[in-house]
């Protein structure tokens, strides 16, 4: 298997962190000082997610994917695989989310699954750890917010 792994433990009960990551998601998911625009996130099994990433320089990227499974404050696997309808697109991964309790906090592990070695070191290459770290930084900002009121 050709992963890419990051894992912390998250001082929020697990339903925060999920209502974080599901209804925050523009908030937290591209490391500073990107942006994000979601163009739709239908968070079910089989809905479609569509994202504009911009950069500081006007770069921009789109995302376009499928989930694959969302389990309440389980579970949300998605990829870029598949676009809406199960229309095969140019695979780079699937990605998958979990989110364990984990003595009243939340262990929270990201997944990157590659097709092969090469993308799997491309994307590493690319900034895989300290963008996913900063983007899950970001997340926790997010957290400690809802845990505040």
């Amino acid at each position: 298997m050709f992963e890419l792994k990051i894992e912390r433990v998250i001082d929020a009960p697990v339903a925060i962190v999920w209502q974080a990551w599901t209804l925050h998601y523009a908030e937290w998911f591209v490391p500073r000082p990107w942006t994000l625009e979601v163009i739709e996130n239908d968070l079910r099994t089989g809905g479609r997610s569509a994202l504009m990433m911009r950069g500081p320089d006007g770069e921009e990227n789109s995302s376009e994917g499928v989930y694959l499974e969302v389990v309440p404050q389980q579970r949300i696997v998605s990829t870029d695989a598949l676009k809406a309808g199960w229309v095969p697109a140019e695979p780079f991964l699937v990605r998958i989310d979990e989110f364990a309790e984990h003595a009243g906090q939340t262990r929270y592990t990201a997944r990157a699954r590659h097709w092969s070695a090469e993308a799997r070191d491309q994307h590493a290459a690319m900034g895989f750890e300290p963008g996913w770290n900063a983007a899950t930084d970001q997340l926790e900002e997010v957290v400690a917010r809802l845990k505040r009121g």
